[in-house]
């Protein structure tokens, strides 16, 4: 696919590669879904391991370490999520699992084309691509926001509360071609499996993929 090609990497608090039109793999999480102490110790980890990275002179071998860095962090991210005993689990609520799926399906053929996500108790996952607008891509910033602000309204409506719903930034990665594609697919779509939730992925309500698997 010719939207595959590797693009720049940068970071804020999370690693991110956010280059427009690109397919996305992204994971958000509830407010307050992993403990401080757990955070600190992830984001020392990545930064240890990036200082080194940005020690070296190849720029194949640095971006080949980056990439491998970055997937290590999220895998320990992500387990620490799907183990979490603490924190919010609002998304347990159907009424709430219902809202954030429709939500990702409103958007879809809109601002993005949505090949898949899933929806855990406390943290959900999608992969979409942008499309094409005026000036150029839909950006994730503003798709995120939107799914955010809208979820986050209703959802506490539901749950008679107010205040932060969701962490306000994403883990995101940019898919670099069909093999790494394939495999975020499953990995999305057996999450919830790999949890203990259910036997076979499409029997978790809250999972969706286009493609046959």
């Amino acid at each position: 696919m010719s939207q595959f090609r590797y693009r720049p990497y940068y970071k804020r608090t999370l690693p991110h590669y956010q280059p427009p039109g690109a397919i996305l793999f992204v994971t958000f999480r509830l407010a307050g879904s992993l403990p401080v102490n757990v955070i600190q110790r992830l984001r020392e980890e990545f930064h240890r391991a990036e200082t080194e990275i940005t020690t070296i002179k190849n720029p194949q071998e640095r971006a080949r370490r980056r990439y491998e860095e970055q997937r290590r962090y999220f895998g320990k991210w992500d387990n620490a999520l799907d183990t979490s005993t603490t924190g919010p689990f609002w998304l347990k609520d159907k009424r709430v699992a219902d809202i954030v799926a429709k939500s990702l399906h409103f958007l879809n053929n809109e601002r993005y084309m949505l090949d898949a996500y899933s929806i855990m108790s406390n943290h959900a996952h999608a992969v979409f691509q942008p499309l094409p607008k005026g000036d150029g891509y839909h950006s994730l910033t503003s798709i995120m926001h939107s799914i955010k602000v809208f979820t986050a309204l209703e959802s506490n409506k539901i749950l008679n509360r107010s205040g932060q719903f969701w962490q306000p930034e994403t883990y995101d990665h940019v898919v670099r071609d069909d093999a790494e594609w394939r495999r975020i697919l499953r990995y999305v779509v057996y999450n919830p499996v790999k949890a203990g939730l259910v036997t076979e992925w499409n029997d978790w309500p809250w999972t969706y993929c286009r493609f046959d698997l």
